[in-house]
C-alpha cells in the first residue's frame, strides 16, 4: 500500500464527511475530553485494514489518537471480538467514526469473500485473482483487501499488462493481427494475454505464442478440453460468472488462475460497530 496515496485518499474521505465541521459533536462534547473506543466484529470476518486504514483515519484527524491494539490483517475474527482498540480525544474519535467504519467494513467484506473462494480451491494449483471491477477511487484499498484474503491481483490499471479482449479482436479482425500490432508497440517486459471464447481461438492464441490465454465464459467441459490442448504452452486463466458453487469445478480443469469480479464489485460489507 502506498502510504502517501493512502493519506491523500483518507483525507479526501474525511473532508467529504466532516464538511465545515461536526456540529453535533462540537456542540455536545468538551474539547478536552479523552476516552477509549473499540471496533468490534458483529459477524465472522477476515480482518483487513484495521491499523493501516481504520486506525490511520483517526490519527490523521489527531496525532494524539493512540492505536492500542489491532487485529492483524488476514486474521479471522468471531462475533464480539475486538478488532481495533483506540484511545484519544473523544471529538476526533467521533469525527472519524463513520469514515473508518465504512472503510473497515468494505475491506473486511472483500477479504472475507476472497478467503471463501481461496478455501474452495484448496489443494489445487489454481489461484484466485481479482479484476479491475473496483469502486472508482478505492482500487488500491480493494486490491489490498483481496491480497489480505489470500487472493492475487490481476492488472492494477491498463498500463500494467496486455490483455486483448473481444472488442480488440473485433476491431483488428483477428487475434493474430491484434497480437502482431501490440507486439510492435508494447514494452517487451509485458506479458501478452488474450481472451478466447472457443477452441479455434485457443488454437490461434497458441499459434501466436501468447503468454496467457483467458478462457472466457466457457463451460467446465470445454474449459477442460482447452487446458488439455494448451498443454502447458501458456498460462491459463478462467474468467466469467465464477461463483462459490462453481469455482472448485473450474479449478479442477487445471487452469492456473481464476479471476473473479465479484470479489470487489459484489462483496457484502461486514458488520462492524464502534463503541466508546
Amino acid at each position: 500500500m502506498d502510504e502517501l496515496l493512502l493519506d491523500r485518499l483518507i483525507g479526501d474521505f474525511l473532508a467529504e464527511d466532516i464538511g465545515s465541521g461536526d456540529v453535533t459533536t462540537d456542540g455536545v462534547l468538551d474539547g478536552g475530553l479523552e476516552t477509549a473506543a473499540v471496533l468490534q466484529a458483529r459477524e465472522p470476518l477476515v480482518a483487513a485494514g484495521m491499523a493501516l486504514v481504520a486506525g490511520r483515519t483517526f490519527r490523521l484527524l489527531n496525532g494524539a489518537v493512540v492505536v492500542e491494539a489491532a487485529l492483524e490483517d488476514g486474521r479471522r475474527a468471531e462475533p464480539g471480538e475486538v478488532v481495533l482498540r483506540l484511545r484519544g480525544p473523544a471529538r476526533d474519535l467521533l469525527r472519524g467514526e463513520r469514515v473508518a467504519l465504512n472503510l473497515a467494513q468494505r475491506l473486511c467484506g472483500i477479504a472475507t469473500l476472497t478467503s471463501r473462494y481461496v478455501d474452495r480451491v484448496a489443494g489445487l494449483k489454481a489461484q484466485i485473482t481479482d479484476t479491475r471491477k473496483t469502486t472508482p477511487g478505492l482500487r488500491m484499498l480493494e486490491k489490498y483487501a483481496v491480497r489480505v484474503g489470500g487472493g492475487r491481483n490481476h492488472r492494477f490499471n491498463l498500463s500494467d499488462g496486455v490483455l486483448i479482449k473481444d472488442n480488440h479482436i473485433a476491431a483488428c479482425g483477428s487475434i493474430s493481427e491484434a497480437v502482431e500490432r501490440v507486439r510492435a508497440r508494447a514494452p517487451h517486459t509485458l506479458r501478452i494475454e488474450v481472451e478466447a471464447e472457443s477452441l479455434d481461438q485457443v488454437r490461434e492464441c497458441l499459434d501466436c505464442g501468447v503468454d496467457i490465454i483467458m478462457l472466457d465464459n466457457m463451460d467446465v467441459a470445454l474449459m477442460k478440453e482447452a487446458v488439455g490442448r494448451i498443454g502447458g504452452r501458456a498460462l491459463v486463466e478462467a474468467s466469467g460468472g465464477v461463483t462459490l458453487e462453481t469455482v472448485r469445478r473450474i479449478a479442477e480443469t487445471g487452469v492456473d488462475f481464476i479471476s473473479v469480479g465479484r470479489l470487489t464489485h459484489s462483496a457484502p460489507a461486514c458488520d462492524i460497530s464502534m463503541d466508546m
